[in-house]
């Protein structure tokens, strides 16, 4: 059920219960979100098997995985499952691949000294597999000598395919190679109008952000809903998030000197932590997805923040 500007989203926690995870699925494509978004943080679930999974239980939910981390996935054995899935699921597959988070890619020993050599070299391929084409590139991490999908594994509609990136030349990059970009959040419109601008799309370009988002009549029960979610925005990673804001060196000197990231997300401000997310009565959120529309991006996803994931779930449709 998209707002006339865009498409509404939700995503699949990392950390779900099992036994909640199709209920979950199923519940999002009854409550009418336009799109399902799975993760894949390390440690946690993979995000193509997630991916088949709630495809598999839900009839017309569209399912983005963001992101699938170049640097650990051969780009051959990528287009496969994901042209699989695609085929089985015409036209509800969107496929983002990024850099991952630096720590985790270099705990894994899976950290190229060029990401950005690496992820332009992957989409280049991955594009040319999922549409039938050999793919040929003697690049420096990329090296294939022509495989191609079999003509009976090939999609009829190949997935988009997104770059999930933060910094102005990996924007850039996006911009160039890929279909669509995807911001992690926390995403605001002058963060959105700053990274369009380091993206400079030459040709139809999707843009979709994650939010932490909580609903509630009381809109002080929604915004301490999505605190502990925001207990990571003093490092370093988020500037490129909250400089345009204008307050990230107060939250960067706040992180330094609360005792934790916990008690730093308790002593936020609440205008920081209302700017900083999606959160407040249904009416409030919905004129704060229309303002993110406005700014170009062209599906907002929840990221649900409360007690339980279905019981977010719930309220957070009622923006819908």
């Amino acid at each position: 059920m998209s707002h006339d500007r865009g498409a509404i989203g939700v995503l699949l926690p990392c950390d779900i219960p099992t036994a909640d995870l199709i209920p979950f699925a199923r519940e999002a494509d009854a409550y009418g979100f336009d799109e399902l978004w799975v993760a894949e943080d390390l440690g946690y679930r993979g995000g193509l098997a997630q991916a088949a999974t709630v495809l598999a239980h839900t009839r017309r939910i569209r399912v983005g995985v963001g992101l699938l981390p170049a640097g650990a996935r051969n780009v051959v054995f990528t287009a496969m499952e994901a042209a699989t899935l695609a085929q089985l699921h015409p036209g509800r597959l969107d496929l983002a691949v990024g850099h991952g988070m630096p720590a985790w890619m270099r705990g894994a020993g899976a950290w190229p000294q060029s990401p950005l050599t690496l992820l332009r070299e992957y989409i280049h391929a991955l594009r040319a597999l999922l549409t039938g084409e050999p793919a040929h590139t003697d690049g420096r991490y990329v090296r294939l000598d022509g495989p191609r999908l079999n003509p009976s594994a090939v999609p009829e509609q190949a997935p988009a395919i997104f770059a999930g990136v933060r910094s102005p030349k990996s924007l850039a990059l996006s911009g160039e190679t890929a279909d669509g970009t995807l911001l992690a959040e926390p995403v605001t419109p002058p963060y959105v109008r700053q990274a369009l601008h380091s993206i400079n799309p030459q040709r139809p370009h999707r843009i979709t952000a994650y939010n932490v988002a909580a609903v509630d009549d009381d809109p002080r029960a929604a915004v301490a809903a999505v605190r502990p979610a925001l207990k990571a925005l003093g490092d370093v990673d988020w500037k490129p998030h909250i400089e345009p804001l204008g307050f990230y060196d107060e939250l960067a000197g706040l992180r330094h000197c609360s005792a934790g990231a916990d008690a730093f997300a308790q002593a936020m401000p609440e205008q920081w932590v209302e700017q900083l997310s999606l959160s407040g009565t249904a009416a409030h959120v919905r004129d704060r997805l229309d303002d993110l529309f406005l700014s170009g991006v062209t599906s907002a996803v929840l990221i649900p923040a409360g007690p339980t994931p279905r019981a977010s779930l719930a309220t957070l449709a009622g923006v819908l």
